[in-house]
């Protein structure tokens, strides 16, 4: 239990630090308004400050160890993911022009191309191609048909493959 005086003098005191904190309260409220005055006679805004404070953090960000690593790793396995698509891509297109060489010469190919199997595989194929021709720089008028340029690109990978001659006596076989 306090005595009366201790009360009396524990109330001056709180009445003190009161009064200093208001003091002080209105001094930081000074302080801040010469702030904004000084920063708008700079040109100096919010926007320009959070631009600053994001160069700065990222800047920071980008120094910090795990960010070198995870950006090495993610390097590295992008290279490899691009090594490997591009060793898919090449497979797949010897594989169709292994196929084009094999359906250019099937006994079968009339029955095959009337079949509604291809007849819906062209037309999502020319659907396809004609949509990128589009986006990519519109439609070429002399471009041909999709079949013209089937037969052509067939044409060209069978005389550009190792073995083309070959191949050609067997087609004045056939």
């Amino acid at each position: 239990m306090l005595s009366d005086e201790e009360r009396e003098e524990l109330k001056a005191e709180l009445v003190q630090l009161e009064d200093e904190i208001t003091t002080l309260r209105q001094v930081l409220s000074a302080k801040e308004r010469h702030l904004v005055e000084i920063k708008q006679k700079l040109g100096m805004n919010l926007m320009n400050e959070l631009k600053q404070n994001f160069s700065k953090s990222w800047h920071d960000m980008q120094t910090t160890t795990a960010y070198k690593k995870t950006h090495e790793t993610l390097s590295h396995a992008g290279q490899k993911a691009t090594a490997a698509f591009s060793n898919v891509g090449t497979a797949i297109s010897k594989k169709f022009g292994d196929m084009s060489y094999s359906i250019r010469h099937s006994i079968s190919m009339p029955a095959m191309r009337n079949s509604p199997t291809f007849k819906s595989f062209e037309e999502r194929v020319e659907t396809t191609v004609t949509s990128l021709k589009t986006k990519v720089g519109g439609t070429n008028p002399g471009g041909g048909s999709f079949e013209e340029v089937l037969s052509s690109t067939a044409h060209a990978s069978a005389q550009s493959s190792a073995g083309a001659p070959r191949r050609a006596e067997e087609e004045l076989q056939c």
